[in-house]
Order: C-alpha cells, then sequence, then structure tokens
C-alpha cells in the first residue's frame, strides 16, 4: 500500500491518483473467489469491483492511519530496498 501511494504521489504527473490506482489494482488486491468461481459477468462482477475499488481507496487515503509509520516487515523505509 506505501508502494501505491508513493505512486500516487506523482499523480499531477501521472493522473494516478489514489482513486485511479485503486480502480487498476483493487481486483489483484482484493480478489474475489466468488467471481472467479461462478463466473459473474455484467452488472454483478462490475459491482463487485467497484466495492474492491472503494475499499483499496479507503486504505490509500488513511495509510498512515492503518499502519502507522512502521516499517513493513522484511524491508526498511522509506525505499532503502528488500531487507528480507
Amino acid at each position: 500500500m506505501r508502494h501505491l501511494l508513493h505512486m500516487a504521489s506523482y499523480s499531477s504527473q501521472t493522473n494516478m491518483h489514489a482513486r485511479n490506482l485503486a480502480i487498476v489494482w483493487a481486483p489483484n488486491l482484493l480478489r474475489s473467489k466468488d467471481i472467479e468461481a461462478t463466473g459473474f459477468n455484467g452488472t454483478a462482477a462490475f459491482m463487485e469491483v467497484r466495492v474492491q475499488s472503494i475499499v483499496v481507496e479507503f486504505i490509500l487515503t488513511h495509510v498512515e492511519q492503518l499502519f502507522g509509520d512502521a516499517p513493513l516487515r522484511g524491508t526498511s523505509w522509506p525505499g532503502a530496498g528488500w531487507q528480507g
């Protein structure tokens, strides 16, 4: 999430603010086995992805409140690369 938040900090150049990043990444971050198993299509699949993107956008806009500023396990922060 912090990486996506870092990417959002360049939104003035890329237009990939939290909402756009959430739309793109939500289906991968919150994969729904229900959609995959039942083969949802059309409106049902759209609604599921919409909910997923809202959740990811919320997380992205509240990273500090949810995760604090502690480094993720196996990494050092900020941006020092893989330490794991």
